[in-house]
């Protein structure tokens, strides 16, 4: 109970915030829109590039530890994607963006803020090399499905240009990139831009919370609701059993596992839904998946928190 109050909730209370605020009316849709812009076009950026730039890449970037936790994340992605088509009838465009939000965990926005709050600050180095991948990653495997199910009987050679171009429209992408760029090319910020960039990140987290209880508020279950809980139970449960069982079976650190496990446990992000719009598929499923995972990862956090060391 005890991890349940002092490490779930006050994380879900500044979500509950930011829902109650719209619902209410004191906080309108376009504030939730500019918040959203300003935490993922420019605040979260920050973090990421900072994080990225400043990361003892020798020390943290444990490719076993990536290997587990992609594995289950890719297992997720393939479960959802066959689940939709072949369980569901989904079309495979359709069947494509139910996959992605099994991929894309919201390791950001839950992520980061249950761990940090469970284990401190010092144990989010193995959360950054994961995070560093997660984007690029989750955004290449759906993209790359996507425009070859879009593409059917199209030229292959324009596919990789299409992809990258899709990839590097996200501001994401763009931070976790320049931030290698000064990690691996050495290169020195002066410290009035530093500063800047920490006061950009100190708003970040909570902002984005709050945000994110706004964006739900939109996406209350309309149907679908079969589809909807197989997505939740993939990304719950499929996933981070997946990630805990390999990072054990390899031997990892503690802080790895938890690292692995807890970034695995979270509900779809809203990029699930993001990725749906950007193509008009499986919009609903993608809104309500991840109203209800976060939801309920109130719960299934607070299991993996007493099952991890």
């Amino acid at each position: 109970m005890a991890a349940l109050i002092d490490v779930i909730l006050p994380v879900f209370l500044v979500m509950g915030f930011g829902y109650v605020a719209v619902w209410k009316g004191y906080f309108s849709d376009s504030g939730v829109d500019g918040l959203m812009k300003f935490t993922q076009g420019f605040a979260i950026p920050c973090l990421l590039f900072r994080a990225i730039s400043t990361l003892d890449l020798q020390q943290n970037f444990d490719l076993t530890l990536l290997a587990s936790f992609y594995t289950g994340a890719l297992a997720g992605f393939l479960t959802g994607l066959l689940g939709a088509r072949y369980l569901f009838r989904r079309d495979w465009e359709d069947s494509i963006a139910i996959g992605f939000c099994c991929l894309f965990s919201n390791s950001l926005l839950l992520g980061l803020p249950i761990t940090e709050r469970a284990y401190g600050a010092s144990a989010l180095e193995a959360n950054y090399a994961i995070i560093a991948v997660h984007s690029p990653f989750c955004y290449m495997v759906g993209i790359t499905a996507m425009e070859i199910a879009r593409n059917r009987g199209g030229s292959v050679a324009a596919l990789p240009v299409k992809v990258l171009k899709a990839m590097f429209n996200n501001a994401l992408i763009v931070g976790i990139a320049l931030g290698f760029v000064v990690n691996l090319g050495g290169i020195p910020l002066p410290s009035v831009l530093t500063d800047a960039i920490d006061l950009m990140i100190r708003a970040a987290l909570p902002a984005a919370l709050f945000g994110l209880g706004g964006v739900l508020y939109r996406y209350r279950p309309e149907g679908d609701m079969r589809t909807i809980l197989f997505v939740v139970a993939v990304s719950l449960v499929l996933h981070p059993l997946i990630a805990w069982g390999l990072v054990r079976a390899n031997g990892l650190s503690d802080a790895a596992l938890r690292s692995a496990t807890m970034t695995a446990a979270m509900a779809p992000g809203v990029n699930a839904y993001v990725f749906a719009n950007m193509y008009g598929k499986a919009k609903r499923v993608a809104a309500s998946a991840v109203l209800m995972g976060t939801a309920l990862s109130i719960l299934t956090v607070w299991v993996w928190l007493a099952v991890l060391p």
